[in-house]
């Protein structure tokens, strides 16, 4: 009896970075110290740990990075001031990793063209953008796909690659790509590109999105794309990241077409693998040639994370990476620790979305000095000057140890980077009161609403990101949390007629809507970064371009003395009647719990991921 032939199978493992921000060495650079939970240098031993589990399965493996990795700690603001022939050293490690293709995310378009240019140069892979359009610029060394042939014991196998980006990078670096570079949307660039592959002879197709795992439904300017892309047909796996979240992951449970637990999405593999190198993803996909032995299927997957720490692997470094990255390593330390002056207070971040905080405040005042300065002979030197800033460590996806903590004495350049750890640069609009009103409604809505009489109600949504928690100095206001959020994280208006912003005053005396005011900002909220619709009435004000961090810097070292670094503080939670909140922070904010003053507070200890979990009396 004739027996059929036995199908061909081949297995393909995809290994995955994302969002690693220049955490290539396990250290932390603003505290100088060694950091066991992340960096490449130790995600490199999970990489080499899968690599061989395939061999050994007879698999074939590929390595890949979604974007978000030239830009995030000190070495990576050191690096764009690298010689142009010296190999940036995030390239540099993915040579020594042998990475297979790589994208973009927007942090990496932060630096500006020439010196994402610069750093792209040295790649040792393809790099793929496949919803950037080069308008004015060159490409910068991007494709917009890729088409990967590697060997199996069955054949060549052709792998198609793809790219995108949320189309907000254009926004959110408006100053530095303005009429430079145009983003598509992502799911229209996928659509398009996915047939192309496929006609082209793709066996399979790998979408490097950085994207997180958003609304289910397509739509414009749409920032985290995943379920309508994971609906895509012709889309094997995709590479999520974007929003610094775990999948698989109990956090997306409930969603529809989600499964949390296997890692799929509309039956599509995912994964994103978190932050700074915590983790590693891994999709192992089983093909089976067609019966015509001219192309494969995918008829198996799973999907799973391994994160450094987790017990999945020793955390020590791997030697030879570490080797490779050890000048850029040292020279970040050695410009970090250059002394700049003295603080009399210790400044940290622990508290900052519950409670006045010191070190937002120097950055408040840095910048209003700043402003002060640049406008005094001009039309808007008699306005008052306020200064908005926002918290840039504050735990949360990026876990316990991810805050603020300088220490009263003398500091270093690690310092200030610690105070402020964005590349943005200093802005200023021109509001009214009823602009300044609705402003502050919209980072009022990080917060739930807490009815009188909760007992250990959670008090802040995780859904809105801390970064977009607005603090305005210059002025003080109450905050009513027994009323509804006004706006949703994408600035829609939730609730019409909800208002939690009360007592809006300047001086002690309440502010009238038709009062005009002068406000310093940094360009990420100034070029529309938070969805903040008030403000795109606002009047901005040229400035010449300086980053805050030069700015604070320069405050520190000359022992700068602004009106609003010594003002009351801003904001205050109005009360609510017999109620108690939760609140997560880190474990080193024991140290200062004494600095809390009058606000009720008591520990609740440790959750699961590390955090201190705190009780708040309103």
């Amino acid at each position: 009896m004739n027996r059929p032939p036995r199908a061909r199978t081949v297995q393909v493992r995809l290994l995955a970075t994302t969002d690693l921000h220049m955490n290539l060495c396990g250290w932390d650079y603003y505290a100088d110290r060694d950091e066991p939970a992340i960096g490449l240098t130790r995600t490199a031993r999970l990489i080499a740990q899968a690599r061989s589990e395939a061999e050994e399965a007879g698999a074939l493996s590929l390595l890949f990075d979604n974007g978000d990795s030239l830009q995030g700690t000190p070495m990576g603001d050191l690096a764009t001031r690298l010689d142009p022939g010296e190999p940036h050293p995030l390239m540099a490690a993915f040579r020594r990793l042998q990475y297979d293709a790589i994208g973009l995310g927007n942090h990496d378009f932060n630096f500006g063209l020439p010196s994402l240019a610069r750093a792209l140069s040295h790649a040792p892979c393809p790099v793929i953008c496949s919803n950037v359009d080069w308008v004015s610029a060159d490409d910068m060394g991007c494709v917009p796909h890729a088409i990967l042939r590697r060997e199996t014991r069955h054949g060549a196998l052709s792998i198609g690659v793809l790219s995108v980006l949320p189309p907000q990078t254009v926004v959110w670096d408006k100053d530095l790509l303005a009429k430079h570079v145009q983003v598509r949307e992502m799911v229209d660039a996928a659509r398009e590109l996915v047939p192309r592959l496929r006609a082209a002879g793709c066996d399979l197709v790998v979408a490097l999105a950085h994207s997180g795992i958003g609304a289910a439904n397509e739509h414009p300017m749409q920032e985290n794309a995943i379920r309508p892309l994971a609906a895509l047909p012709g889309i094997d796996a995709i590479i999520a990241g974007h929003t610094h979240q775990r999948f698989p992951g109990p956090v997306f449970e409930g969603l529809k077409d989600v499964d949390p637990v296997n890692g799929t999405i509309h039956g599509t593999p995912v994964v994103m693998a978190a932050t700074a190198g915590t983790c590693l993803g891994m999709i192992d996909l089983r093909l089976e040639q067609d019966a015509d032995g001219q192309g494969w299927t995918v008829i198996g997957s799973t999907t799973q994370l391994r994160c450094i720490g987790n017990g999945d692997i020793t955390t020590a470094e791997d030697p030879e990476l570490r080797r490779v990255l050890e000048p850029a390593h040292q020279a970040t330390r050695g410009e970090m620790n250059r002394h700049v002056g003295h603080l009399d207070r210790p400044m940290h971040s622990y508290f900052s979305l519950f409670a006045p905080d010191d070190g937002l405040a120097l950055v408040a005042a840095a910048q209003a000095h700043a402003v002060r300065n640049a406008l005094a002979d001009t039309d808007y030197a008699d306005l008052p000057v306020l200064s908005a800033v926002a918290p840039g460590k504050f735990g949360a996806r990026n876990g316990p140890h991810y805050y603020s903590d300088v220490p009263a004495g003398p500091i270093s350049l690690r310092h200030i980077a610690d105070l402020h750890v964005f590349p943005n640069e200093l802005r200023a609009v021109v509001v009214t009161g009823a602009v300044l009103r609705e402003w502050l409604e919209m980072p009022a809505s990080l917060f739930h609403k807490i009815t009188p009489g909760a007992d250990g109600a959670d008090l802040v949504d995780p859904l809105v990101p801390g970064y977009n928690f607005d603090v305005i100095h210059g002025i003080t206001y109450e905050l009513d949390l027994t009323q509804p959020a006004r706006f949703a994280p994408n600035g829609a208006v939730r609730n019409e007629n909800a208002r939690r912003v009360a007592q809006v005053r300047l001086d002690g005396v309440e502010i009238e809507d038709n009062d005009r005011f002068v406000v310093a900002i940094n360009s990420y909220r100034a070029n529309g970064g938070g969805n903040v619709q008030a403000l795109k009435s606002a009047e901005q004000i040229a400035l010449p371009p300086r980053r805050i961090t030069d700015i604070l810097r320069d405050y520190v070292v000359a022992k700068g003395s602004d009106p609003i670094e010594h003002a009351p503080a801003p904001w205050r939670f109005a009360p609510a009647r017999d109620a108690s909140v939760a609140v997560l922070t880190g474990p080193g904010a024991r140290a200062h719990l004494h600095s809390l003053g009058d606000l009720r507070v008591s520990e609740a200890g440790l959750d699961g991921s590390g955090f201190l979990r705190l009780i708040l009396t309103l």
